[in-house]
């Protein structure tokens, strides 16, 4: 039986209520999707790169909007019968009303969840000031408890080249405050800055893996404190590595033993169920 959109909500919110750490894996489409649900995963959360990458574009708010975002996510909501979890950027806009409505928006095709980031899109500037960040945040709040919706705020000074772990704390510190039900300060790779990070604040933390010098276990988060691990965009950065050595090796070799390594049409009916 399919299930609502609220009980998929409340599926969410069980998950980062249990004990230990869950793995929220990351499709691109809705083909990717059901094949990690078919795997036994037990949410998903999109990516905003791999779908970006997926038509054709750069991940980035000058190559995809809102509308084509919340399109893929339908797709993927629509594909699965498990909680859905959305990347939605910086809320597609500056203002706090902008995140408001993409979280409207959001629950509208089905989601039960989403993320907003407190990066500006702004070469010169890419990061919120703090007060302002925080402000954003506390609007998308109040719309997700109001829709019933499990807010991730992202702090994102390690992926503009702004390593400040305290800076880094203090905004994920004032984004629980402001009600956030997730916290997310993706990039960091130390797993003493993970476990700081984790110590600092009560709502449950979010951390990404799949990133070149962070290859922890499920098990070494856990015990640091994470209470959900995402991929990111390396589950489609893994499939289409696989599909540019193939054609590299049809090109440059003229030879097809890549063959010998993909999965049969069998397993891809079998995990698209």
């Amino acid at each position: 039986m399919a299930l609502t959109r609220e009980e998929k909500v409340s599926a969410l919110r069980a998950l980062h209520a249990r004990e230990g750490a869950f793995v929220i894996p990351n499709p691109w489409d809705a083909g990717s999707a059901k094949m990690l649900a078919n795997l036994g995963f037990e949410a998903l959360a999109t990516t905003s790169a791999g779908y970006a990458w997926s038509v054709g574009k750069q991940d980035s708010p000058d190559s995809i909007d809102r509308e084509g975002v919340l399109r893929n996510a339908r797709e993927i909501v629509e594909a699965v019968n498990i909680p859905v979890s959305a990347d939605m950027q910086n809320g597609f806009g500056d203002s706090p009303e902008a995140c408001a409505q993409t979280i409207h928006q959001a629950v509208l095709v089905g989601l039960a969840g989403g993320s907003i980031e407190d990066a500006s899109a702004d070469t010169t500037n890419p990061i919120y000031e703090f007060d302002f960040a925080v402000e954003r945040i506390r609007a998308a709040v109040e719309t997700a408890k109001k829709l019933n919706f499990v807010l991730t705020a992202r702090a994102e000074n390690y992926l503009h080249g702004r390593p400040d772990i305290d800076d880094t704390i203090r905004r994920l510190q004032a984004f629980e405050k402001a009600g956030a039900d997730v916290l997310y300060a993706p990039g960091i790779k130390s797993l003493d800055e993970i476990k700081l990070l984790c110590s600092s604040v009560t709502k449950p933390v979010n951390v990404v893996m799949g990133l070149v010098g962070a290859d922890y276990t499920v098990e070494q988060l856990a015990e640091a404190g994470v209470k959900r691990i995402s991929v990111g965009a390396s589950l489609y950065r893994a499939a289409i590595g696989g599909f540019v050595r193939a054609a590299r090796e049809i090109k440059d070799c003229g030879s097809f033993a890549y063959g010998n390594e993909a999965i049969t049409g069998a397993e891809v009916k079998h995990l698209l169920g």
